[in-house]
């Protein structure tokens, strides 16, 4: 256990280093006179994206889960999902925040990740995020019950996106 525990830390605390970004990244943006979308549909993707990190590990704590070849698969999982991560938020920079906002003019990313996969940074950060969470953590409840879940506020937030982007195209 103490295995998962030391990894689930290292990646919470990397979540929390983009976090910050972001909030750095937004303070700007609203001074430029960014406007944001689907703040309510934000604020459940938080709340979800916490519950089910929690969610895993205390899973994995009830059920006295210990490190194994799906914990190991998690770590990979993981790992893949944060140089995604970091990757979008190195090519996104200045406008690279977790919540939905929309500078006037704002410049739309054309390299070649971003045009053969629509929404990186959902496709392949969060959800295999969340995948290699619950593997890390052999929490299978939080994968087949959470994600779902999970799939169907990004869902609302991709559409939101697509919606507030229109003008941008």
């Amino acid at each position: 256990m103490q295995n998962i525990i030391f990894t689930f830390v290292v990646f919470f605390i990397l979540r929390l280093l983009s976090l910050f970004y972001s909030i750095c990244n937004e303070k700007q943006i609203l001074k430029n006179g960014a406007v944001q979308y689907g703040k309510f549909n934000s604020l459940l993707l938080t709340l979800a994206h916490i519950a089910y990190y929690f969610s895993a590990l205390y899973e994995a704590y009830v059920s006295g889960t210990q490190f194994n070849v799906f914990s190991i698969c998690g770590i990979f999982v993981m790992g893949f999902a944060y140089i995604m991560l970091f990757y979008v938020i190195y090519k996104l920079r200045d406008i690279w925040t977790v919540k939905l906002y929309i500078l006037p003019g704002q410049r739309i990313e054309k390299s070649f990740l971003f045009r053969i996969v629509r929404h990186p940074n959902y496709y392949l950060n969060i959800i295999p995020e969340l995948i290699g969470v619950a593997l890390l953590c052999n929490s299978w409840y939080t994968l087949f019950v959470g994600l779902p879940v999970y799939a169907c506020l990004l869902t609302i937030r991709i559409r939101q996106e697509e919606r507030a982007m229109k003008g941008l195209l």
